[in-house]
């Protein structure tokens, strides 16, 4: 079996060279690590995993907090992140919250974090300040996947330029009584990116010098069954608005299928659009601004591997790309 020796001599460089390099750290030129990963490919060697954390305090492994494992954006942005973690020799392992108050309690104190990683990324997570402090201290790299953070690094989308987006469709459909369903009152979710769609909603009307009333909002909670309850509330009101931005495209088919039991036909009686571009939206003929959230994780891997080898990470906010798709649920509204 090949040791370290063997690819610092095929190499030309040292062993402690050969080391750095094929733990990703700083002080080695890309093309000296190209060199020590080509050699220890053909000669196929391997670092032990317990030697080199032992020896450089890393464990290779990041850690991927995330509130509920039963959404689909979740498991896009994990996929997205594990792939570019494991290209980089790194693993991932899930600390998942459940959404309950006494694991959130003890999350920041827990040993994995603590003893198993050299870095965190957290999903659309709702952080009080001393769970942000708390993260902190932790020492290590930390990018939240979502909303906006104070003093964290953060990969998401651009919540008002999505919002205008969908909005600016439907009023240049003609459009003004638009309601929306929103993701508001779920404990533990991240209620920044609800709020700012649901204030860039009332700014876009105010624009169009419409003040929109109670009725016109409900709480989807970013969830189908209770998207669909919030949806029947609105639409059987006697204002009923000729169409609806909901605020992710599960809260959407939500929607639909409120419409589809009050007998409004979609988009003729009712347009529809969402924001995400799930993975059934395409089925459903949803209009929706389509985000990329495996690309958002990948995103977010990169940038705790980057600050792990000491490379230059500019900037607290990276905002990923979005744009409009036009399907069969938004028409103008009817005469």
């Amino acid at each position: 079996m090949s040791s370290i020796h063997d690819v610092a001599r095929y190499s030309g460089v040292s062993t402690a060279t050969v080391s750095r390099a094929l733990r990703g750290l700083p002080n080695v030129s890309p093309r000296t690590r190209q060199v020590v990963q080509a050699a220890a490919a053909e000669l196929g060697y391997v670092a032990s995993p317990s030697a080199s954390a032992l020896s450089s305090g890393r464990h290779r492994a990041v850690a991927l907090v995330v509130p509920s494992m039963g959404r689909w954006f979740y498991t896009e942005v994990v996929e997205g992140a594990d792939g570019v973690l494991r290209t980089e020799g790194y693993d991932a392992f899930l600390i998942n919250l459940a959404l309950g108050a006494e694991g959130r309690g003890r999350l920041f104190s827990h040993s994995l974090l603590r003893k198993r990683a050299d870095a965190v990324i957290a999903l659309g997570i709702d952080f009080t300040p001393d769970e942000r402090r708390e993260l902190r201290s932790l020492a290590v790299p930390l990018t939240v996947v979502g909303g906006a953070v104070p003093g964290v690094r953060t990969v998401g989308v651009d919540d008002l330029q999505a919002t205008e987006a969908a909005m600016e469709h439907l009023v240049g459909l003609g459009h003004r009584r638009i309601a929306h369903i929103g993701g508001e009152n779920e404990h533990g979710m991240d209620y920044t990116v609800a709020q700012a769609r649901r204030r860039e909603w009332r700014t876009v009307l105010a624009r169009i010098g419409v003040t929109p009333p109670p009725a016109w909002f409900g709480s989807g909670g970013f969830l189908l069954p209770q998207a669909k309850r919030a949806a029947l509330e609105v639409l059987r009101g006697p204002d009923r608005p000729s169409a609806v931005f909901a605020g992710s495209d599960e809260m959407a088919f939500g929607v639909l299928l409120a419409a589809r039991d009050l007998g409004l036909r979609v988009p003729e009686d009712l347009s529809v659009i969402g924001i995400d571009d799930h993975s059934w939206s395409e089925s459903f003929g949803l209009t929706t601004v389509r985000q990329d959230p495996q690309a958002q994780g990948g995103a977010a891997a990169r940038i705790v591997l980057d600050e792990l080898a000491g490379l230059p990470v500019h900037g607290l906010v990276h905002h990923a790309a979005s744009e409009l798709v036009i399907r069969g649920t938004t028409a103008p509204p009817a005469a």
